[in-house]
């Protein structure tokens, strides 16, 4: 969050670990951005609550980038999406293959890691996944 102030960057991203929402809003000011990441319909309702921009929810499928435990899947993403009111982001193990499952449960985004940095064209693959917001 310090670094995110320093830079005048437009927003902060918080893990389940990181300081808590109430004190990053504060350190960040008014009109910035604050997201948390989720992993439960319990968190996801309380970082709502406690004012989040956005969540990012997951993993829904399997990855390899960061452990954060098993997939929770598209029904659970599903719930979370009725459950809050607030943009929802798929994360974890998401490509172009099931990234539409994603945005028909309800993702308002998906945050790609691997899809992208492991293609042998990653402009093309970028446009590709790009291409599933188009008119959103």
């Amino acid at each position: 969050v310090e670094l995110a102030v320093a830079c005048g960057a437009d927003g902060v991203h918080l893990g389940q670990d990181d300081m808590p929402l109430k004190t990053a809003r504060g350190l960040i000011g008014p009109g910035k951005l604050v997201g948390i990441s989720t992993h439960n319909i319990e968190q996801a309702m309380m970082a709502e609550q406690g004012g989040a921009d956005y969540i990012g929810f997951g993993p829904i499928f399997p990855t390899r980038t960061k452990d954060t435990g098993e997939p929770r899947g598209i029904g659970l993403l599903r719930q979370v999406r009725e459950s809050v009111g607030i943009p929802v982001v798929a994360i974890g193990g998401i490509n172009e293959y099931n990234a539409p499952q994603a945005i028909e449960a309800g993702a308002d985004a998906v945050a790609v890691i691997t899809a992208i940095s492991e293609a042998d064209d990653k402009r093309g693959q970028a446009s590709i996944l790009s291409g599933f917001f188009s008119g959103r």
